[in-house]
This record gives structure tokens, sequence and C-alpha cells, in this order.
């Protein structure tokens, strides 16, 4: 998920800078949407994790 957020979020900066400004912000909203599932995954994954390990 953060590959993607990266990948979105420089598509915006590089439509922004050659002036496409509807396909900046249409990429920048991507990649704010999967930045925060990222970051909800990864505290989910932090908080609840894998369980007890058995040895």
């Amino acid at each position: 998920m953060f590959r993607w957020a990266i990948i979105f979020a420089v598509v915006a900066l590089i439509a922004a800078l050659l002036g496409f400004g509807g396909v900046a912000g249409l990429s920048a909203s991507f990649a704010k949407v999967f930045l925060l599932v990222a970051v909800v995954i990864l505290v989910l994954g932090f908080f609840f994790g894998r369980g007890k390990r058995i040895p």
C-alpha cells in the first residue's frame, strides 16, 4: 500500500509540474487514500499481531 501511495504522489507531482491539474488532483487524492489505508492496516497489525507464539 505504501508503494501505491508513493507512486500516485509522484504521478501527482509530475502532472502538476506539467500543468495537468485534474490528473494531479485525482492522483493526490488516491495517494492520500492509499496512505490512510496503509497506516490503518499497519496500526491494526501492530496492536493485534499474530497472537501468542508457542516455542
